[in-house]
């Protein structure tokens, strides 16, 4: 038998503008090699991670002891959370586009019976859980909240604070005071907003379990750490009632964390092996992020965004999201239906943008780390040209003047 040996794996760079992951700070990546061979349980590497527990609790705007990183990406972080959810628990799960429904499918296996997973074993129809579905484009609103909430008194309620599928945010405050009005224990999907928005989630009662990512508001690599924040009620039940996990069990995951019963503890206790490499750079991320700070940054996306949404209204087309860190967009009339052909098009030159995952197909354009005026005009140019490559007749050059005044008008202010 011949053993094919493949040649050296080359990447080339790309222009990472979709909903994530962003392109990562030259510091993460000069931080995660830079990084000594050290073993899990090396010193430095158990330091690095309290401090990166510490850095996370100001990040989040919480107290929250059992606040830490989960291995892997954002859905790390999500099963982690969802382990509470047992087998025949109520739940109220809100999905308004492609994540939050891939994160209520999530929910029906938790809370399936073994009956139910053999009848459906890859979408179950859990009887105990509701699944609000809320149409493509459009906000979760408290009022609907309150209202399944009222009706359906479960002991779970679910929703994704910014769903990226069709960039729409979602009322945080009106479903932390539902789940708070009826009792419920409320979990929310924060992949896309954390580390973007500034908020803080102690200021949100009525919300037990928040589950982040590491590759786009905090801007590390994928595949590192996935933030997590649980109060003492969520810990309080897992410790009641189990958890059918033992690597994304809640309260374990804690301890190499140093987080024991909770309290911080010195060091932290082997739990699974982690990269000395992963927590350097997930560090370094942290860092940067509090070094410009919660409100600043929030700021800056939002700026940067309208310049954006500003320029591609300007080459005629629509934009249905309200997400700072993305713009959802449909094409003008002329170039309806060929959205993932400008998509593909972009993509093969390493303009990463994206089409929306689920009907209707519209186009994404997002600006993870890319909040500066060079990085906007890149886009915005780059954009434009492909709508021009398939036909679109923009006047380029008039598209981009309206781009510097957006900039020179708030320098002029200054």
């Amino acid at each position: 038998m011949t053993v094919e040996i493949f040649p050296s794996l080359e990447i080339p760079e790309t222009l990472a503008a979709g909903p994530g992951p962003g392109n990562t700070d030259l510091r993460v990546l000069q931080a995660f090699s830079g990084a000594g061979v050290a073993d899990h349980m090396q010193p430095d590497v158990l330091r690095g991670m309290v401090e990166c527990k510490f850095m996370l609790r100001d990040l989040w705007g919480t107290k929250n002891t059992y606040t830490y990183g989960v291995g892997g990406t954002g859905f790390s972080a999500l099963d982690c959370m969802f382990n509470a959810i047992l087998p025949g628990d109520s739940v109220v799960a809100f999905q308004n586009g492609t994540f939050s429904g891939v994160d209520a499918l999530t929910i029906c296996m938790k809370a399936a019976t073994r009956e139910e997973l053999a009848a459906d074993a890859l979408n179950p129809q859990a009887a105990s859980v509701t699944v609000v579905d809320v149409p493509h484009g459009t906000s979760v609103t408290g009022e609907m909240v309150e209202g399944v909430l009222a009706d359906k008194k479960p002991k779970w309620a679910f929703m994704a604070h910014w769903e990226t599928g069709s960039g729409r945010i979602n009322d945080i405050k009106g479903f932390s005071d539902a789940c708070e009005k009826h009792g419920v224990m409320g979990l929310i999907d924060a992949v896309s907003s954390l580390g973007i928005e500034d908020f803080s989630i102690d200021d949100y009662p009525g919300v037990v379990g928040w589950a982040s990512c590491p590759q786009k508001g905090v801007l590390c690599l994928p595949l590192t750490y996935a933030p997590v924040s649980f109060t003492d009620r969520y810990i309080e039940t897992v410790k009641a009632n189990g958890c059918a996990s033992y690597v994304h069990n809640p309260i374990l995951e804690a301890r190499h964390w140093g987080i024991m019963d909770g309290e911080d503890v010195a060091a932290g206790a082997y739990h699974r092996t982690h990269s000395g490499y992963a927590v350097a750079a997930f560090h370094e991320a942290l860092r940067i992020t509090l070094q410009h700070g919660r409100a600043q940054k929030a700021r800056d996306y939002a700026f940067h965004e309208q310049a954006l949404r500003d320029a591609v209204t300007a080459m005629g087309c629509e934009v249905t999201s309200n997400m700072t860190s993305l713009v959802v967009l449909n094409l003008p009339g002329d170039l309806a239906g060929r959205e993932k052909e400008l998509v593909g098009n972009c993509r093969a030159v390493g303009f990463g943008i994206w089409p929306t995952l689920s009907e209707p197909v519209q186009v994404r354009i997002g600006i993870l780390n890319q909040i500066n005026r060079a990085a906007i005009t890149d886009i915005v140019s780059r954009f434009g040209k492909a709508m021009n490559d398939l036909g679109a007749g923009l006047d380029l050059e008039e598209v981009l003047t309206g781009l510097d005044n957006h900039y020179d008008t708030a320098l002029a202010a200054e």
